[in-house]
């Protein structure tokens, strides 16, 4: 059984995004009231932003109706989570070069083939040697 009042419904606004105290107030100029089951203390989380709200915004809803709305996602839901501290830790001795695309000789090595003609430098593939076979 639903309770009549003389009042016309109004339309729940969109909090989600909203600081605490902007979401308290634009709630109350529609006539309607603020619940949050993670912040006890409402006045407190002024600073805190609206993640989610019960019922959508646009819903119809009686006049002096509450809202739910929370400031945090919740375990498990999306938040940022913890990022520190890492462990394990990041390696010492500061930042390390950048490596040379596969193929490309690194600056200050010597090119394939080394300086005397016929000797494969360091790290180069042996030469490769055509081998006829009588027809």
């Amino acid at each position: 059984m639903r309770l009549v009042s003389g009042k016309a419904d109004v339309r729940v606004p969109r909090l989600v995004g909203l600081m605490a105290v902007d979401a308290y107030e634009t709630a109350r100029v529609q006539g309607l009231s603020l619940h949050a089951s993670d912040r006890p203390d409402l006045r407190a989380a002024v600073v805190d932003h609206v993640v989610r709200q019960y019922p959508r915004p646009g819903a119809q809803v009686p006049p002096e109706s509450t809202v739910y709305v929370w400031f945090d996602f919740g375990e498990g839901e999306g938040g940022g989570g913890i990022r520190e501290p890492r462990v394990p830790c990041p390696p010492l001795g500061g930042l390390r070069r950048e490596l040379p695309e596969p193929g490309t000789p690194e600056p200050g090595t010597p090119e394939p083939g080394g300086s005397e003609p016929g000797v494969p430098g360091p790290g180069a593939p042996p030469p490769r040697r055509a081998v006829l076979s009588p027809p």
